[in-house]
């Protein structure tokens, strides 16, 4: 019996032995490194720079339309004086057709409203209401793109960049050229054309957090004509001093547009057709340029 009982266990154990015990469960799953998906590169953040140039600001619309026709959307749009307007449209929602609808059907007394005699020719209220009215009354920080509006404090002569409050008179103070425009009063100080300080906005594009800024400069050239009036002399010297600035600022642009404007100044509302399609053209010349940008800085 003893043998027997004996016998038994040593098969019982043996038995116990031979049956494999369940493999831990790991607490966290194992992946594959080689199979786990990676992230879509990712674009730069690309910034608009729009510079003043008054009535041939209406290049800028063409710069837009092309942009868009070939699936470049800008993320923030930064302009001055004449881009102001057209940046502050823009940011607003609208497209670079209905930009173009617009302009093309725009009468030029609704931005005339008359000061003299005073401190200049024109008030410039109309043009802030012409502002509110086409972009919904939303303030800057309400716009569908990050807007920024560049201009000049009268006092220290400091540039400033609105990103926040009224659009239009945002705009109004972006494009008051001294004896043209009154200067705009904003919390107690006084601002006028952002072109004495930044005709293309470029830096402030970089600020506004821009990866890669294409930058438009309307800017006239001064080219000998007569100024024998005080208007054709002040456009003239607005003329020279925006070259020599935008000498330095544009360094920082990615890509530089400059629409083939000769001929027409920056007084001339007629020419409005000519300068889209001046500014269509110029970017239709850079679009290499700017997707290879676009590609480089892809990550």
């Amino acid at each position: 019996m003893r043998r027997l009982l004996g016998t038994l266990l040593v098969l019982l154990l043996a038995a116990c032995q031979s049956v494999p015990l369940p493999a831990p469960t790991p607490s966290h799953p194992v992946t594959d490194s080689a199979t786990t998906p990676k992230p879509p590169p990712r674009p730069p953040r690309i910034g608009l720079a729009l510079g003043g140039g008054a009535a041939r600001g209406f290049s800028h619309i063409g710069v837009i339309q092309v942009l868009e026709e070939n699936g470049i959307r800008p993320d923030l749009v930064a302009g001055t004086s004449a881009g102001s307007l057209v940046a502050a449209l823009y940011a607003s929602g609208k497209s670079g057709a209905e930009l173009g609808m617009l302009a093309m059907t725009m009468d030029e007394g609704a931005i005339t409203d008359w000061a003299f005699p005073g401190r200049a020719l024109l008030r410039g209220e109309a043009l802030a209401r012409y502002v509110r009215e086409h972009t919904g009354g939303r303030a800057i920080e309400q716009m569908r793109l990050p807007l920024g509006i560049v201009a000049t404090d009268l006092d220290s002569g400091a540039p400033i960049l609105f990103q926040r409050g009224d659009t239009g008179t945002a705009v109004r103070a972006s494009s008051a050229v001294p004896a043209v425009f009154q200067p705009v009063t904003v919390g107690g100080r006084e601002y006028v054309d952002g072109g004495l300080v930044s005709p293309v906005p470029v830096r402030f594009a970089r600020q506004m957090g821009a990866e890669l800024v294409i930058a438009v400069d309307i800017s006239a050239v001064p080219d000998g004509a007569p100024t024998g009036d005080a208007m054709k002399m002040l456009l003239q010297t607005f003329s020279i001093m925006s070259r020599s600035i935008n000498t330095y600022e544009l360094r920082d642009a990615d890509v530089v547009l400059r629409p083939a404007l000769n001929g027409v100044s920056s007084a001339d509302f007629t020419a409005r057709k000519r300068s889209i399609q001046a500014g269509r053209e110029a970017a239709l010349a850079a679009l290499p340029a700017i997707k290879a940008k676009i590609a480089a800085l892809t990550r």
